[in-house]
């Protein structure tokens, strides 16, 4: 395959790369991935296998702790997940509760899967990548239940765009957790808006794509513009139209910003568009 002969510059590349691995295995093969310990640390080990990280496909050996860091830059621990003795029993508890309250069929899974997703967190299993995996483990959990919402947009992007949000409500959700009175009700519903965003999108770019099914690449654009708030870049429009080729919507493009439509700023890969009529007069 083409992508296998792309060399990671980095670190970073070879963790994306390490992720993407994961979720094309989750997108492939979702059924066939029991929420089992064994399967996590498999999924774990398949995340950072590409970087030379030893401790791939293994619990954590060390003790973990959240740090939060103050206003002033320094830093205090604001909760101590399970020591690593106990977390292979821990997260195997988790698994087994899920799994039978989950063939109860009594509890929507959209409750269950992020009360499981806190718990993991919790834990902090790993001693590195409890959140990608976190959020991976969430991907299988959905298409599992039957919400296949990701295999079309992406959950992770979506908690990017509000990961302020995302640590604030996980912060909250923690406390108390190791004396089993904590409120997972604030990543609940923080998840619920994440999914209920995702399919909004979804639903967007449905119509926008089939909006798009009877004009030229110009007229795509441009409803593609009318639609947008704020910043866009060409490849905001790319992923949104994706029946247009590149050069005709960068095209598009310079010739909307020609008529005055949207005006450009930045250059190279910084460059943006906005819609005139979103630009404040002064």
């Amino acid at each position: 395959m083409i992508e296998d002969k792309i060399v990671p510059r980095n670190r970073d590349e070879l963790e994306i790369m390490g992720y993407r691995d994961v979720l094309n295995t989750i997108h492939e093969s979702h059924n066939f991935i029991p929420i089992k310990p064994s399967y996590i640390l498999q999924s774990h080990r398949d995340l950072l296998k590409r970087t030379n990280l030893t401790y791939g496909g293994n619990f954590k050996s060390v003790q973990n702790y959240i740090i939060e860091t103050k206003a002033d830059s320094t830093q205090v621990t604001r909760f101590t997940p399970v020591a690593p003795y106990d977390t292979p029993e821990a997260v195997d508890l988790i698994c087994k509760s899920y799994n039978r309250t989950i063939s109860l069929q009594i509890i929507d899974p959209l409750i269950l899967i992020p009360v499981f997703i806190c718990d993991f967190l919790c834990i902090h299993p790993f001693n590195d990548g409890n959140g990608r995996m976190s959020r991976l483990l969430t991907l299988l959990m959905l298409y599992q239940s039957g919400y296949q919402i990701g295999k079309y947009i992406s959950i992770e992007k979506q908690i990017e765009k509000t990961k302020y949000i995302y640590y604030n409500v996980l912060q909250n959700a923690d406390i108390a957790w190791h004396e089993e009175k904590n409120d997972p009700t604030p990543y609940i519903k923080y998840m619920l808006q994440v999914i209920l965003a995702c399919y909004t999108e979804f639903e967007d770019k449905v119509r926008i794509m089939s909006s798009q099914s009877k004009g030229t690449t110009y007229d795509i654009v441009l409803a593609y513009v009318k639609e947008k708030v704020g910043k866009f870049t060409s490849a905001d429009v790319l992923e949104s139209c994706p029946t247009a080729g590149r050069t005709a919507a960068l095209d598009a493009l310079k010739k909307l910003t020609e008529e005055g439509i949207i005006s450009r700023f930045g250059g190279g890969k910084t460059t943006f568009y906005v819609r005139n009529d979103n630009i404040t007069q002064g």
